[in-house]
C-alpha cells in the first residue's frame, strides 16, 4: 500500500493530467464548431477532413484515458491504488510513474501480453 505522501503525489499527477485532457477536449470542440471554412477545391476539403478525422481519433483515445484516470482516482480514494488487480502485490513506484493508470504489476502485465500473443490478439 502506498504512503499518504505517495498517494497525494499520484492524485495530484492524475488530476493535473485529467484537467489537461479536459481542456484539450474543450478546445477541440470549440475549434471544430467554429470552423465555417468553405473549400471549393476537393483536395483542400479532403485534406481538412483527413486532419479532422485524425484529431477525432486522438480525442477518442484521450476520452478512454480520461475514464482510466477517473478510475485510478477512485482507487486512490478506496486505498487500492498501486495494488495489482491480478496478484494483489504492490505495483512498483517506477511503473506507476511511467503509467499512473495501470492496474497490473509488470509481471502480470507481461503475462497478459504473452497470452494475447498466443491468442493472436
Amino acid at each position: 500500500m502506498l504512503s499518504k505522501k505517495k498517494q497525494e503525489f499520484f492524485k495530484d499527477l492524475l488530476t493535473q493530467r485529467l484537467n489537461d485532457l479536459l481542456e484539450d477536449a474543450s478546445k477541440t470542440l470549440t475549434d471544430m464548431t467554429d470552423q465555417t471554412q468553405n473549400f471549393p477545391d476537393p483536395s483542400d476539403r479532403a485534406s481538412m477532413e483527413s486532419d479532422r478525422n485524425f484529431e477525432l481519433r486522438i480525442r477518442d483515445r484521450e476520452r478512454k484515458l480520461i475514464s482510466k484516470i477517473k478510475d485510478a482516482l477512485d482507487r486512490i480514494e478506496a486505498k487500492t491504488y498501486g495494488v495489482c488487480e491480478e496478484c494483489s502485490e504492490n505495483i512498483s513506484d517506477e511503473r506507476l510513474k511511467a503509467r499512473p493508470v495501470t492496474t497490473l504489476c509488470i509481471d502480470c502485465k507481461k503475462k497478459q501480453e504473452n497470452q494475447e500473443k498466443v491468442k493472436g490478439l
